[in-house]
This record gives structure tokens, C-alpha cells and sequence, in this order.
């Protein structure tokens, strides 16, 4: 999780909110102050980010002292705490929001992963996630989804053969776009393509495609392409499937089923960090 990518994330979130300090904690708290403060969950959710959020904290003082108290891909109930933070309280919250945006986030997403993984288990479909994401937040997203129980699709352009509408009509037709594509890429990569028709669907078996990705037909429309590829090659959905409808596109032969949904449309979770009363002097 801890990459230069994220740090440099981080960095950015810290300059846009605190570039120019915190006036209001500067202004009531001493450079010595001391606090304590955990970070608990006001619902019941997926934990993911805690490792982004104890960065946060030592990027801004190497001296606030972070415990974490569950772990990314647990599930805890409401009112659990998840992270405690000890040290100086200026640089405690001058970190607390941006550490609770992280956190807030990708516990997001891994909540709304854990709720498709949950729902396709007893079909044995495969839920994988898409590209898009929040720009240069796609590592920590997709980490997100896999702490949730789904799977990653491709994360970039360069993983592998995806042939989608604009590639064929740039091309000239579905056929010549495989064929290109087969005699270019590398020899281990796999090739897919996006078909939106039963006549597609039957072009690209017979050009020979290893997966083909049927893009937003109707649950009629996917089992009648099932029916068509017979085995030939993996198949994928994607396009207008939702929670409430998935078990209806989750049908036999369909392997795949890819869901934009589970980073762009992911809410961010409750999760608030409270300061806890000081300690009270143990008498002699």
C-alpha cells in the first residue's frame, strides 16, 4: 500500500488542506500538547486504508504513535475502533482529516466489494472491477476491491488485449480487429473483445477470441449468447448490472460479470476520530 505513488498522494492531500498549517489548533494548543484519539466506525463496514491512514499520521510527525486495531478486510460492527493515534495534538489534527478521507474511501469500496462477492458466492461467478477509478488513485481502489472479496480487472492499457467498439470501427470490422491484434500482441496474451450482438457474439467465435465481453445485453440476451459460444471461450458481462439485478445476468456459463460500480459509485463509509479524555495521575 505504501508506495512513492501514494505517498506522493498523500502529499498532495496534506498540502491542499493543511499547506498553510492549522490556525484554529495552533491557536488553542501549545507545541508540548499531548493527545490521545481513536478512529471508530459509525456503521457496520469493510476496514480498508489502515495502513494509508498510520502513513498520514508519521507524514505529518514522525512522533505520533499509531495502533492498529483491526485489520483491511475485516468486517466490524458500529462503534468499533479501528485505529488509535498518541502524540502531539497539533500535528494529530492537522493529519485527521486527510487520514479519515483515505480511510473513509477505500473502506468504501471494500464495503460495496464485500456486498457483490457476498451475493454472486452462490452462483460462482467471478465479480472483477473496471478502470474506472478516481484518477491516480487506481492502485489503492483496486486494493480496496480485492479487500472486499472481489477481483481486479486489468489495471491499465498494457495488461492485456481489449478490443472494444471503437477499436472495430477503427479498424473496419470485428474480424480484422482480432486479427491484427493475434498477430501483434505477445504470444502468452490472451485476446478479448466487446460484443453487443448475437451475430458479434458468433463473428468473434469464429475469429477464435479466448474471452469475449458481452457489453450491456439483457439477461435474455446473455443467456442466448451462453448458448452460442457453448464452451469456446470465457465470458464476461458487463454494463447495467446492479446489486438487485445480478443474480438474473449471474446465469450458467457466464464466468466474468465486470462492475464499474464498485469504485465509481462506492460510498464513503461513516468513520470519525474522537479525541479521548487525558489520563488521570495514579496516585502514589
Amino acid at each position: 500500500m505504501n508506495t512513492p505513488r501514494t505517498d506522493h498522494l498523500i502529499d498532495l492531500a496534506l498540502e491542499e488542506d493543511a499547506g498553510l498549517g492549522d490556525l484554529t489548533s495552533r491557536a488553542i494548543f501549545p507545541t508540548g500538547h499531548h493527545s490521545r484519539a481513536v478512529i471508530t466506525a459509525g456503521q457496520d463496514l469493510v476496514v480498508c486504508g489502515l495502513d494509508v491512514a498510520v502513513r498520514v499520521f508519521t507524514r505529518v510527525d514522525p512522533g505520533l504513535r499509531t495502533t492498529r486495531l483491526t485489520r483491511d478486510g475485516e468486517r466490524v460492527a458500529r462503534g468499533r475502533a479501528v485505529l488509535r493515534v498518541e502524540g502531539p495534538t497539533l500535528p494529530l489534527l492537522m493529519a485527521e482529516r486527510t487520514a479519515l478521507n483515505f480511510l473513509q474511501r477505500l473502506s468504501g469500496i471494500a464495503t460495496q466489494a464485500r456486498r457483490f462477492a457476498d451475493a454472486a458466492k452462490p452462483f460462482g461467478v467471478r465479480i472483477v472491477d473496471t478502470r474506472k477509478t478516481t484518477p491516480g488513485f487506481r492502485a489503492l481502489e483496486k486494493y480496496a476491491v480485492g479487500c472486499g472479496g472481489c477481483h481486479n480487472h486489468r489495471s491499465s492499457l498494457g495488461e492485456h488485449v481489449l478490443i472494444k467498439d471503437n477499436h472495430i470501427s477503427a479498424a473496419g470490422s470485428l474480424a480484422k480487429a482480432i486479427g491484427l491484434a493475434r498477430g501483434a500482441a505477445p504470444h502468452t496474451a490472451k485476446i478479448e473483445v466487446e460484443v453487443r450482438t448475437l451475430a458479434e457474439v458468433r463473428e468473434a467465435c469464429r475469429a477464435g477470441t479466448d474471452v469475449i465481453l458481452l457489453d450491456n445485453m439483457t439477461p435474455g440476451q446473455v443467456r442466448a449468447a451462453v448458448a452460442v459460444v457453448a464452451g469456446r471461450a470465457m465470458v464476461e458481462v458487463s454494463g447495467g448490472v446492479h446489486y438487485e439485478t445480478l443474480a438474473d445476468y449471474a446465469v450458467p456459463g457466464v464466468d466474468v460479470i465486470s462492475i464499474g460500480a464498485l469504485t465509481h459509485s462506492a460510498p464513503a463509509v461513516d468513520l470519525s476520530l474522537s479525541i479521548l479524555p487525558p489520563r488521570r495521575n495514579r496516585r502514589k
